[in-house]
């Protein structure tokens, strides 16, 4: 297995969150990338810049011009704000129906393309965005040769064709199904193992019949993010399945989860594999209440290994500095030696 990865993704420093009118201190910060290499025994190599029109291929020219422009305009229009922080988002409840426009003040076009409060825009998070996308154009790249790690910083699947959110902003694991889809494999799978619901690559997929998604995640019925989606009755266009667990759960609940996931990947047919690896559902993790343990990240790699197919797996979730790494490496070594 070979590693991908970029420095330009350390170049993203969100400085806070603001979650539910708090200003916090982020979780997704650069040391996360530091603990993954340390730990993690691959050969590393330096990701390439991912083609325009591989990332048109998952998300609107809109929501890229944004991110690669709103900091500089942001800071050109001299917002007290050291980071860009939307504050108005043109739901439908707000238009009522009426077209929406374009507005021209920075401070209100913030929120056209954002969708939360948390997911701030700074110096290098374009730079950052950019090359963790390209890192998972680069693996996905390399699967005919074995399977590969792509070391995403920020993480992607929360982020929408048109959207930002939940500590995304461009959609990794989309970027290496496309990638996949691409090179000949005519249906890639998408296996969700982060904590929390992918939102945005379901989103992206949701009337594919090429591109399966699959999530095992905590219950948004329960109080977590992403609230809104995740449900065991999305389907999409039969190409989708939620696995959600409730909270406390610990591995036997999760490997049966991910367990269903493989086997509905199978029965499409899938001839090459995306796993959006988070590790934040672990006992240790402040960002979710589930309770995998490092075995339980083993064996969730050793299911999605015994599928046999070339396999991309892009790192999400897991904010526990201290146990990131390892287990990280857990879940990888299982994907190498399934059996």
């Amino acid at each position: 297995m070979i590693g991908v990865w970029s420095p330009s993704t350390l170049r993203h420093d969100p400085a806070a969150e603001i979650w539910i009118g708090l200003r916090t201190p982020g979780t997704e910060v650069a040391e996360r990338v530091h603990r993954i290499r340390e730990a993690v025994p691959l050969t590393w190599i330096e990701a390439d810049e991912v083609p325009w029109g591989v990332l048109t291929s998952v998300h609107s020219e809109g929501l890229l011009l944004h991110l690669r422009d709103v900091y500089e305009e942001w800071v050109a229009a001299g917002y007290p704000q050291d980071r860009v922080v939307p504050y108005v988002f043109p739901t439908a409840a707000m238009l009522g129906g009426q077209p929406g426009r374009v507005p021209p003040a920075v401070h209100g076009r913030a929120g056209l393309w954002a969708y939360d409060t948390m997911t701030l825009v700074g110096p290098g998070t374009w730079e950052a965005a950019l090359m963790a996308a390209g890192a998972a154009w680069t693996a996905a790249l390399r699967v005919l040769d074995g399977p590969a790690y792509a070391l995403c910083r920020p993480p992607g699947h929360h982020a929408t064709r048109d959207g930002y959110g939940g500590s995304c902003y461009l959609n990794n694991a989309a970027v290496a199904a496309s990638t996949l889809r691409g090179m000949g494999f005519a249906k890639v799978a998408v296996i969700d193992v982060d904590a929390h619901h992918g939102n945005g690559t379901q989103a992206i997929f949701w009337d594919r019949d090429d591109v399966f998604y699959g999530s095992v995640h905590v219950d948004p019925g329960a109080g977590w993010f992403p609230h809104y989606v995740g449900f065991a009755d999305e389907t999409g266009g039969g190409t989708t399945l939620n696995v959600p667990v409730a909270p406390e759960s610990g591995d036997a609940v999760w490997l049966a989860g991910v367990a269903r996931l493989c086997e509905a990947a199978a029965r499409f047919g899938a001839e090459a594999l995306v796993v959006s690896l988070g590790v934040d559902a672990a006992a240790d993790d402040p960002e979710s209440p589930l309770r995998v343990s490092r075995d339980g990240y083993t064996a969730t790699g050793r299911l999605l290994g015994e599928l046999g197919l070339p396999t991309v797996a892009v790192q999400e979730g897991g904010y526990h500095l201290e146990t990131l790494g390892p287990l990280v490496a857990a879940a990888l070594r299982g994907v190498q030696s399934p059996s």
